[in-house]
């Protein structure tokens, strides 16, 4: 396991949180917690194996919030003395001050345990900010170069994201913790244009982000070859194929598809923020409403959801929150019935009768020391069925159907109910057997009856761990990095569109 990079531990983390606590305890704080944060981050894009943007970026302040007469106040800097640090604390006491006169929900805390002084660093192998910026170019080149000399490529883009996140967060009952991750994200993706017709389309890997290194480009986790070499053929299979006939049909889902299905239909439904109203204004609430725990029919009986805050290159896996909360797995939905929400200290203490627990698990998250920690999502995934079986078996089971792989366009509304989703490659399936590519397919419906329509689930040779770098959430806006792992799936009876046709075209 590597170590925490040196150049952020000779930063004075403990010096600072020292000051900035004893500060708030001074001025009557009840509870206080320091974040100092080091955010490296780098973004390569190419057009055509030409090098078309390069930049880096690092984001480095120092954060304190306070409780005081129980009330939130918050405020971060940049300047990495004693005296600002002193400084922000008393700003963040004034804050709470004046909030006070406004603020009917007096702010109390779960418990958690104390952590003295502990250090996590996320599961890769090379730090992609130890490498010479030229050496990543010319596999990124080279890449872009078998795609574009592929017969029926038009053009190709490459973009890849990496990031370094160094944190070290203390609070007032004794917990301090140093953490680092890194995760990168890989998109390759070709496109091909009919000369005669115009008509284009493009076809992307389906690498997903992943809390790794570098060794993640040069096949780590992935097999890039096979992947290139394949994605030419797979574009102009899609060119040619036939438009869906609009219907409702059974359809199989690959993990590369599904997990967004899971993000947008479960994973922000199950925010117990947004449940319960407080995250209304960027991207809505939802319907799995607090009363509905322990009765809401979600799914079938085979549906098991978990978050979990320890997946191994999860790209929500953290070793202790931004409240100084240990990373854990719990249970969202089980036998197909929402049994739990994903929780900060506050909504765990608030709501600790109708939850059955008294601990948060551990979603508090800010995106930068000058941002305040938001409840936000854990690595929510579809678990696999012991001994299930592979996706070609559960292809066989369908006589009439749709196999969809890739994620691309999506559309819910503002309570994680109604949706649609598309993908990047559509298979026919007749009497259990792939049948050639369709285009212009979605599928659409409710979140309930979709996740209630599910029939099988395949077996752990199935699971795919994938997510998204920018996942959106509060005002103002903070980003957050989310996996999302699942099984290839077999659901009954799905509404299918036909995207062109429903645009009008």
């Amino acid at each position: 396991m590597p170590d925490v990079d040196a150049s952020f531990l000779a930063l004075p983390r403990h010096e600072l949180a020292d000051a900035a606590l004893q500060r708030a305890k001074d001025l009557g704080a009840t509870y206080a917690e320091f974040r100092l944060e080091r955010i490296r981050s780098e973004s390569i894009s190419l057009r055509d194996s030409v090098l078309e943007s390069a930049h880096d970026d690092e984001d480095l302040g120092l954060a304190v919030r306070v409780i005081h007469d129980g009330t939130w106040g918050f405020a971060a800097g940049v300047a990495l003395s004693t005296d600002e640090a002193v400084r922000i604390a008393e700003q963040a006491v004034n804050l709470a001050q004046v909030s006070r006169p406004i603020n009917s929900e007096p702010i109390e805390l779960a418990d958690e345990p104390i952590y003295d002084d502990v250090s996590w660093v996320s599961s890769y192998e090379v730090d992609p900010f130890t490498l010479p910026r030229a050496e990543k170019v010319a596999l990124l080149t080279d890449y872009s170069d078998r795609l574009l000399n592929a017969e029926g490529v038009s053009h190709v883009t490459v973009h890849v994201a990496s990031v370094n996140e160094c944190k070290f967060y203390a609070n007032s009952e004794g917990t301090s913790t140093t953490q680092q991750r890194i995760r990168i994200g890989p998109q390759l993706q070709a496109t091909a244009i009919d000369p005669e017709t115009g008509r284009f389309d493009s076809m992307r890997t389906l690498a997903p982000p992943a809390g790794r290194g570098w060794e993640y480009l040069t096949g780590t986790g992935w097999n890039w070859d096979e992947e290139l070499a394949q994605i030419p053929g797979w574009l102009a299979e899609k060119m040619a194929a036939p438009s869906v006939e609009a219907g409702r049909y059974d359809v199989v889902v690959d993990p590369s598809n599904l997990w967004l299905t899971i993000h947008e239909s479960i994973g922000h439904a199950t925010e117990l923020d947004r449940a319960l109203g407080y995250e209304a204004n960027y991207a809505g609430t939802s319907f799995a409403t607090l009363d509905k725990l322990g009765t809401l029919e979600y799914g079938s009986p085979i549906m098991h959801v978990t978050g979990d805050r320890t997946a191994e290159h999860g790209l929500s896996t953290v070793g202790y929150d931004d409240e100084g909360v240990a990373g854990q797995q719990w249970d969202l939905v089980k036998d197909g019935v929402l049994v739990g929400y994903q929780l900060d200290r506050r909504m765990a203490q608030v709501n600790k009768d109708v939850l059955g627990t008294d601990r948060s698990n551990g979603c508090a998250y800010a995106d930068s020391a000058g941002h305040v920690p938001i409840q936000r999502m854990a690595n929510v995934s579809l678990q696999p069925a012991t001994d299930g079986p592979s996706t070609e078996e559960l292809i066989s089971r369908v006589q009439n159907g749709i196999y969809i792989v890739g994620d691309k366009s999506w559309s819910i509304d503002m309570q994680r109910y109604n949706f649609q989703f598309t993908g990047q490659r559509f298979y026919k399936i007749t009497d259990g057997k792939l049948d050639g590519q369709l285009r212009d397919v979605a599928y659409q419906a409710t979140t309930t009856d979709f996740w209630g329509s599910m029939e099988a689930v395949g077996g752990p040779q199935t699971y795919v761990l994938g997510g998204a770098l920018n996942c959106g959430k509060a005002q103002p806006p903070q980003s957050g990095a989310v996996s999302h792992g699942c099984p290839s799936a077999l659901f009954r009876d799905v509404r299918i569109l036909n995207t062109t046709q429903e645009a009008g075209r």
